[in-house]
């Protein structure tokens, strides 16, 4: 940085500082990151506090079970929960309107349920008090209000010659006025990150592992460009503008198109060109491709009787009570990888649908910058789509596998012959039932993250080309006058 960058930035730095209008307004800003944070701290506390509390109520009940039948413990099911991660109490992303928890069972895979906003009074929909909203929406117009004349003020009190004549280059001038505004940005964020890194430390009793720590300083990063973004729009908006007030009129005009107007239009065009079934015509078509595989449950189903005859053939026995295994324990698993295999693969297309819609804002964000800082916000918080989905993918591997581990308990536990009128129903110790591990959610590494949302992270750093870009080419079609 040459010496007259660093003047002019200081310079600038000071004078915002100076007006007192900014000065309360930096005040107002800092108040109310501070009291975002600790909502979103108490918000991550009390939340996850409840989630392991139930969770360990869910283990300790299943675990409580008396003796019974495999397939009855099968169908009672078990209740996953969705943990949040330690950096979610700075952005919230769409952690209110995903469902928390899972209720998993044998032959069905239910919705995940009890989200945050199903409970809401409508308020949510005006958005939350978060870290990211005031960083990403607030931080804009204290940067568009410090900096609208920053250029034009110079040219309408007739200083930019002067300065223009002292050995000052328009690229100087420009990116003098660019850190100067950054810099008044930086001088809130940082005390802000010096916080967020202790409460970090808090919240995970100061056990920081490697993928948290990456995600942060990526986190930092990101926002950092996007100030800088922010700071060469206003500057140059400024230095083009033919004065004051047309600079202020385009950045308020863009300030509200690109943060409040495009990413509704963007979701809007996206649900329009990929529609997604209704949660009805969903479990519909789920029902009637299932029916055409036939029923476990029935014995005279078509399907499965085929089955019973090519094991009576290959264990040359005429009944299925002289199988040597549990014949109907082996129907329900094959029920069961049968039924998940349809259920798995509509859930799999709806996830693509969703996926689809948001891949038109995606896109949107080479045309926005707003809308590529909030989707890698939301990604190195673990607080985005794909987190919620490899949840789901997570559950539904364990119901599988749940259900499975009781169907084979079933197999080899139960005797293929039903139990006389006074004799106790087949049932195995409840022992077995703590050889079903817990529900363990493991969050994906922030390398698996960036390689799956990588359209997000390209979008930034393309913003932050064209800015620099922006800046070294734009003085040509600058006038002096």
């Amino acid at each position: 940085m040459s010496n007259n960058i660093f003047i002019i930035a200081r310079q600038t730095f000071r004078m915002a500082y100076s007006n007192k209008a900014t000065f309360a307004f930096a005040v107002l800003l800092s108040f109310s990151l501070l009291l975002a944070t600790f909502v979103g701290w108490k918000n991550y506390k009390v939340q996850n506090e409840q989630r392991l509390q139930y969770k360990k109520e869910v283990r300790k009940q299943w675990l409580d079970n008396p003796d019974k039948h495999p397939h009855r413990m099968a169908h009672y099911g078990y209740l996953a929960f969705r943990e949040k991660h330690e950096l979610s109490f700075f952005d919230f992303g769409i952690e209110s309107f995903a469902g928390v928890s899972i209720f998993l069972e044998a032959h069905k895979q239910n919705s995940v349920n009890f989200s945050e906003a199903s409970f809401s009074n409508g308020m949510l929909r005006f958005g939350e008090l978060s870290v990211a909203m005031v960083l990403q929406i607030l931080f804009p117009l204290l940067i568009i209000f410090v900096g609208y004349n920053c250029v034009s003020a110079e040219r309408e009190s007739g200083t930019l010659k002067i300065l223009l004549c002292q050995n000052t280059t328009w690229k100087d001038l420009l990116w003098g006025k660019t850190f100067g505004l950054l810099a008044l940005s930086l001088s809130i964020f940082i005390p802000l990150i010096i916080l967020t890194i202790i409460l970090r430390g808090i919240l995970s009793n100061w056990q920081l592992s490697g993928d948290s720590a990456v995600r942060l300083l990526l986190l930092i990063g990101g926002y950092i460009i996007y100030f800088f973004v922010i700071s060469v729009i206003t500057a140059l908006v400024s230095a083009l503008s033919s004065g004051s007030r047309p600079a202020l009129t385009t950045l308020l005009a863009s300030w509200i198109f690109f943060i409040v107007i495009m990413p509704r239009i963007t979701q809007s065009i996206g649900n329009q060109i990929y529609p997604s079934p209704s949660k009805i015509s969903f479990l519909a078509q789920i029902a009637e491709d299932v029916s055409k595989e036939g029923d476990s449950h029935n014995p005279d189903d078509p399907h499965y009787a085929k089955i019973k005859d090519s094991l009576m053939k290959k264990y040359n026995v005429d009944d299925v009570k002289k199988l040597p295994f549990n014949y109907g324990g082996f129907i329900m698993a094959e029920g069961e990888k049968i039924t998940s295999g349809i259920y798995s693969q509509h859930q799999k297309d709806l996830n693509k649908t969703f996926e689809n819609q948001n891949s038109i804002t995606k896109l949107g964000s080479f045309l926005n910058p707003y809308l590529a800082l909030k989707e890698v916000s939301m990604i190195l918080t673990a607080s985005d789509y794909s987190t919620y989905t490899d949840f789901q993918n997570q559950a539904e591997q364990y119901r599988y596998g749940l259900a499975q581990k009781m169907n084979q308990l079933q197999i080899e536990n139960i005797s293929n012959e039903k139990p006389g009128e006074h004799e106790k129903p087949h049932m195995i110790s409840r022992n077995n039932w703590a050889s079903q591990k817990d529900f363990e959610y493991h969050f994906t590494t922030i390398n698996e993250a960036v390689s799956k949302n990588s359209t997000a992270f390209l979008a930034l750093l393309f913003w932050l080309t064209v800015s620099i870009f922006g800046i070294q080419f734009s003085v040509k079609r600058i006038k002096t006058i």
